[in-house]
This record gives structure tokens, C-alpha cells and sequence, in this order.
């Protein structure tokens, strides 16, 4: 220690040792300044990139899906084709059912409809409005119509009780689960019940199609994919909202009037600010 020091007060021999600690290990070692952390993106959320839907997720894969396996079964089971046949259905029902007859199945089309009619009355809330409801119920019909029409007159296929070849598919099958398709979709967030009883009802005309002798097992089966099809397009079909009035009142803030005068022209000046 120098000979200054010996003479000085403690407070001197502090401070020299405080200044000696920069590179002597009694007082340990001088630790350097944090570097400022970077808060340029301190409140910037990094969300992950969203995934892409696969190909079984897709809307349209949805609404086809079950449709495309009742119309791919009842193409398949035409006549005496396929696993358990048109022709094997035939034989069973007539041997369980031989002189049945109804006509209650051709107003049991009209019964998913009138549940419709009965709850949208009733005030049960739906998933679109009215007005809405009814442009996707009339799309559909349309849909359905141009279809079955279409199939009937195509493939030519002679009804089981021989009274023309308009057999292929069911038009009373595929009308009552277009229906009860519609039932479901618009209530589903309310019950299931709704569309448990809709598609019930639609079995039920199937099943008396056949009953009737009216219609083959494929008839049948593919009116029902058929129908549903029809309710699905035209529900993927509608995207514009009729009915909605715009509420110009949230678009247009204020809007004044006042003369207006340049050179030799007069007029009035309007100034209109929106929000």
C-alpha cells in the first residue's frame, strides 16, 4: 500500500479499495450494463398460421356426402342388381304385406312442412328469417323439381305395378326429406328433435312407396339422397341476405347546406360527413 494512505483517514483506504475491486478479486468483478431488451414488438401477438381445412372439412364435401352414398346405393341396387336388390325388396315386402294399400303417403309429403309451419308460427327461433327461409325453400323446390324430372324421363324404368316408366327416382321420397332436410338445418340449434321428427316422417313415406307398390328399393333410397341434396345446394347457394334494410343512419354523420357564390355563378354547397 503506498505511504500516502498510512497517514490518511479509513474513508481514503475505502475508497481506494472500492477502485482496486475493478480488477482485484477482493470486492469481486465489475458486471457490464444489461443491453436494453428490445420492445419494439413487445405487445405484437404471433398467432399461429391457421390451418388449412382438409379436403373432408370442405362445405361442399359435407353436403354431398351423405347424399352421394343413397344415390350411389340406390343406382346400385336397381332391378335385380347390387347387395340385396330392388327385385330382392320386392319379394320380401309383397310375401309380409300382400294387398297393402294406402294413400296416405301423398299427404305425408306435406307434413315436414307443416311442422315448419308450425313451430316458425309458434315463435321457436329459426336459423334464417322468414323471408329468407322461404327464397332457400322455393331454391330448393326448383332444384328438386329440375332433377327428378330430368331423372325420370332419362332412365325410363317401369314402375313395380307396370303403370309407366317414370319410376326411377321417388319424386314423394325425395320432396319429404328435402323437407325434413330443411327442418333440421333451420332448427337444429334449437332440438334435434325437430329434424329427428321431419326425418321420421320422410322414412315413412318411403317405406309406404314401397308398401304401395309404387316404387322400387332404389327408387326410394336415391329420392332420399336426392331430396337432401336438393335442401343442401340450396342452402350453399344462398348468400345474399334479402330482406335487411341498410341502416344509413351509422353511414352518414351530418349533412348542411349553404350558399355558394364564385365569380359570376351562384349555387348552393352541400357537405355531407361521414362516420
Amino acid at each position: 500500500m503506498p505511504t500516502i494512505f498510512r497517514q490518511q483517514p479509513a474513508w481514503l483506504l475505502f475508497l481506494w479499495l472500492t477502485f482496486q475491486g475493478a480488477v482485484s478479486p477482493v470486492l469481486g468483478q465489475v458486471t457490464p450494463p444489461a443491453a436494453p431488451a428490445d420492445t419494439a414488438h413487445k405487445y405484437e401477438t404471433q398467432a399461429p398460421p391457421a390451418a388449412r381445412p382438409r379436403w373432408y372439412q370442405h362445405k361442399l364435401v359435407r353436403a354431398t356426402a351423405i347424399p352421394a352414398v343413397l344415390i350411389g346405393y340406390g343406382v346400385s341396387t336397381i332391378n335385380g342388381n347390387g347387395l340385396y336388390s330392388s327385385y330382392d325388396a320386392r319379394r320380401d315386402i309383397q310375401q309380409a304385406f300382400p294387398n297393402f294399400h294406402t294413400k296416405v303417403d301423398d299427404y305425408l309429403i306435406l307434413a315436414p312442412y307443416a311442422e315448419l309451419a308450425i313451430a316458425t308460427l309458434a315463435g321457436v327461433e329459426s336459423r334464417n328469417d322468414r323471408l329468407n327461409m322461404a327464397l332457400v325453400v322455393v331454391k330448393s323446390e326448383l332444384i328438386f323439381a329440375a332433377a327428378v324430372t330430368a331423372l325420370k324421363y332419362t332412365t325410363g324404368i317401369r314402375r313395380p305395378d307396370g303403370s309407366n316408366r317414370q319410376s326411377f327416382p321417388s319424386g314423394h321420397t325425395a320432396q319429404a326429406f328435402l323437407a325434413a332436410s330443411i327442418v333440421h338445418t333451420e332448427f337444429r340449434d334449437k332440438s334435434q328433435w325437430y329434424g329427428v321428427g321431419a326425418y321420421t316422417i320422410a322414412t315413412s313415406v318411403a317405406a309406404l312407396r314401397m308398401l304401395n307398390n309404387r316404387h322400387w328399393q332404389s327408387d326410394v333410397v336415391a329420392g332420399a339422397g336426392l331430396g337432401i341434396l336438393s335442401a343442401h345446394l340450396g342452402y350453399l347457394t344462398h348468400r345474399n341476405r334479402w330482406g335487411r334494410k341498410p341502416n344509413l343512419g351509422k353511414s352518414v354523420g351530418h349533412v348542411s347546406a349553404s350558399p355558394w357564390q364564385w365569380q359570376d355563378a351562384t349555387g348552393v354547397r352541400l357537405v355531407v360527413q361521414l362516420r
